[in-house]
């Protein structure tokens, strides 16, 4: 498979993301590619990331199939075949395709970031540890970092187009999108995560959080779209390395983030653009990283 650092394909671009190109196929349809280019405290890296944007087409593709059933969602395939054979012309294209693309139903998105958060990390601990709350809503007051929240808890953020998305209350949601609607994706968000995280226990794996993206058809009918429980979206832990007050390991781009804070501690990066350039290792296993996590949730290896 070969290196993807950004597509151009004879279709119509409509978005390229940190990591996506996303293109219209005529109306009713998008192609979304994701590249081998891998972002860090919002900054691109210079390097790609081997196989990375296989592995977060592909495991989407895989948690699209299980979920069917569950929740309504725009993959049509992920198959370069399927892919080529309806739409043609790109078959000179299929290198750059392989493993990465998937092909969707378009659908109006909506500007909402539903976020799943089972454990209490990133960026929920600190403002919990600062503040006692979670997007100015307060928790019960002793957690710890780590600690398991019982029941989940839905922390929507608002979609941003550059820097942090900004985390809100649901309350806030509600006045944003509707009531009806902000209930609906509470409801599908937590129904997700519950069918994800079962599957997850089956391999010894816990989802600490995860962020879902839904979009409506012209009929209105709600979606789930975009990547679904991947290390680009969520927070995977081995089960057997949690405790309680500890950072367990995780299965997503750890270490780069590593890298690069102790380049930044060392006073080498000042944490913007442009970034350090990335040793071999770093790089290297940041793959191993999202290539094991594929393996220990699907029992497979990326084709």
């Amino acid at each position: 498979m070969e290196l993807l650092v950004q597509s151009d394909l004879p279709l119509p671009l409509l978005a390229r993301g940190k990591v996506r190109e996303v293109y219209a196929v005529g109306e009713d349809r998008l192609l979304l590619v994701a590249s081998d280019r891998v972002s860090a405290f919002d900054v691109v890296m210079a390097e790609p990331v081997p196989r990375k944007g296989a592995v977060l087409t592909q495991l989407s593709a895989w948690w699209f199939r299980r979920l069917d059933g569950v929740v309504d969602h725009h993959m049509i395939s992920a198959d370069v075949d399927e892919i080529v054979a309806a739409v043609p012309h790109l078959a000179d294209h299929r290198g750059a395709l392989v493993g990465r693309a998937m092909l969707c139903r378009r659908v109006e998105v909506i500007p909402i970031e539903c976020v799943v958060r089972g454990y209490l990390s990133g960026s929920a601990w600190k403002e919990y540890r600062q503040a006692g709350t979670l997007a100015g809503e307060p928790l019960p007051p002793g957690l710890k970092q780590s600690q398991k929240l019982a029941p989940a808890v839905f922390s929507p953020a608002t979609k941003a187009e550059t820097g942090h998305d900004e985390n809100i209350s649901p309350a806030r949601m509600a006045q944003r999108i509707g009531a009806d609607l902000a209930a609906e994706l509470e409801r599908l968000s937590r129904t997700i995560y519950a069918a994800g995280q079962a599957a997850a226990a089956e391999r010894g794996l816990t989802i600490a959080d995860t962020k879902f993206e839904f979009g409506r058809d012209a009929s209105g009918k709600v979606l789930l779209i975009d990547e679904v429980m991947t290390p680009d979206s969520s927070r995977f832990w081995p089960a057997d390395g949690w405790s309680v007050g500890e950072v367990p390991p995780s299965f997503d781009k750890q270490p780069l983030r590593d890298y690069l804070e102790a380049e930044r501690a060392a006073g080498r990066w000042n944490g913007e653009a442009p970034p350090p350039p990335l040793p071999a290792e770093v790089v290297a296993a940041t793959s191993a990283r999202y290539l094991e996590l594929y393996r220990r949730l699907t029992g497979a290896e990326l084709a």
